[in-house]
Order: C-alpha cells, then sequence, then structure tokens
C-alpha cells in the first residue's frame, strides 16, 4: 500500500499531500500518526516558512477519518483531534489547497490550517450527526470560533452539504479559484505568505488563535510583540521600505 501522504521541501516551502485519491484520501489511524509525526518534525526547522496541505487526485482534498477503523479506536485520546492541534499550532504559514471535495474530518484539517482556498465545484459535508459521532470537542471549538455558531450548527448538527458559493460566503474558503488558475494560485499566495517575517507572523498567529479560542496568554503575546521591535527582522524591513525593494528576513 502506498505511503498516506507525500512530504516535499523546497527551500523555505513544504507541500504534503494527502495520497489515497482512490477512497477520497480517507485517513487510516496509521496515516493520522504518520502526519503527525511528519508536521512535529517539520515545526522544528526554522528554515520553513510556509506549508501547503492538500489532496492527491482531482476528486477530493479528504473524507475524513475511515469509518471502517472509527469502532476499533479509543477515542478518549482522538488522533484527529491532536493532529489539527498540532497544524493549528505549527509556526510558519498553512495554506489549505482544497483540491476538492471535503468531507467529515477533512473540514477540520483545513479550518486547523491559517487559510483555505477551494478549487471551484468543490463541496463539504460533515456527517457525524447522521451516524451516532459526537464530534471532538476541539474541531467544533475551532468551527466555532472561524465559522460563528450559527454555521457550525448547520455544518454539525444539521449536517448540510455546502457548495463552493456557500462554503465562500461562510468564510470557510478565503478564496475560491477556477481549476484552470488553481495551481497558479496556490503557488502565488505560498509565496506571498513565504515572504512574511516569520516572527512577527508566529507571534500574532499565536495571539489570534489565543483570541479567538479564549486562552490568549497575553504576557507571552506582549513578549512576542516586544522580540520582533528588537529583531534584526524588524531592522532589515526598515532598510527595504527605505530602499523600495523586498526584505529578505532571517528570523531573528
Amino acid at each position: 500500500m502506498p505511503s498516506g501522504h507525500i512530504l516535499e521541501i523546497a527551500g523555505a516551502h513544504a507541500s504534503l499531500t494527502l495520497n489515497r485519491p482512490e477512497r477520497h484520501n480517507a485517513l487510516d489511524l496509521d496515516d493520522l500518526a504518520d502526519l503527525a509525526r511528519s508536521l512535529a518534525e517539520l515545526a522544528t526547522r526554522p528554515d520553513i516558512r510556509v506549508l501547503v496541505l492538500t489532496g492527491a487526485g482531482q476528486r477530493s482534498f479528504c473524507s475524513g477519518v475511515n469509518l471502517g477503523q472509527v469502532a476499533e479506536a479509543d477515542w478518549r485520546d482522538n488522533p484527529l483531534e491532536r493532529l489539527t492541534d498540532l497544524i493549528e499550532k505549527l509556526p510558519f504559514a498553512t495554506l489549505c489547497a482544497l483540491n476538492g471535495g471535503v468531507y467529515g474530518g477533512g473540514s477540520d484539517l483545513a479550518l486547523a490550517c491559517d487559510f483555505r482556498v477551494g478549487i471551484a465545484g468543490m463541496r463539504c459535508f460533515v456527517p457525524p450527526a447522521r451516524l451516532g459521532i459526537h464530534y471532538h470537542v476541539g474541531g467544533l471549538r475551532r468551527a466555532v470560533a472561524k465559522l460563528g455558531l450559527g454555521s457550525a450548527k448547520r455544518m454539525f448538527l444539521a449536517a448540510e452539504t455546502f457548495d463552493d458559493r456557500e462554503l465562500l460566503r461562510l468564510q470557510f474558503l478565503d478564496r475560491l479559484l477556477p481549476a484552470a488558475e488553481f495551481e497558479a494560485g496556490i503557488a502565488a499566495f505560498a509565496a506571498d505568505l513565504a515572504g512574511m517575517a516569520p516572527l512577527a507572523y508566529a507571534g500574532m498567529k499565536r495571539t489570534l488563535t489565543g483570541l479567538a479560542l479564549g486562552g490568549l496568554d497575553e504576557a507571552a503575546a506582549r513578549r512576542d510583540a516586544q522580540a520582533c521591535w528588537a529583531s534584526e527582522d524588524f531592522r532589515e524591513g526598515q532598510r527595504a521600505l527605505a530602499e523600495k525593494r523586498a526584505p529578505v528576513f532571517q528570523g531573528r
């Protein structure tokens, strides 16, 4: 059986592709553990500035956890919840390239990323309420923070199917692109994100996440802000502005 994901690194750009297109990139329990290991390793690398998370094939980004294994697992320690929490806490930019439909737990992988770009014609459907499954608390909290309570209820309690335009309206998607422009649009967005000052990006990302989820460490946020004022990256940003050129940040 092929690997459940493909990780590629080119300079400051990392790309992680879910790799089971024959079953809509559903995730086995082993796949969740493998993904967590790859992401934990990426998190230690100061050279990575952006991660693009996508799926193989042209039909689906991810259809969530393999339902055939759900009954076998001990969900008191939910591996999907641990994985999505890990994605949300990555210090660099994360961009989810939704190359097709997103279903079940795949929606939480997407929402854990900083940004989501969808391909025209994609859909989203999250069916736990139809299956007798209580979705993990972390995923529900994230959905409420990013979509609002009403939209989260439509997604998880009414189990509505959302089309691409509705996903954009609900701010599940940040951008929606036609298929002919999808790859180029993702590459351009990822390049923009990789050009941001890494200390400022990581610090503000932590602060914004804390504010959204109600767990802000204000003292730590103020320390992050002070560290940026004292950083070489700030001085480089000032020089680049004065010299009318793109800054070259070092993350220090």
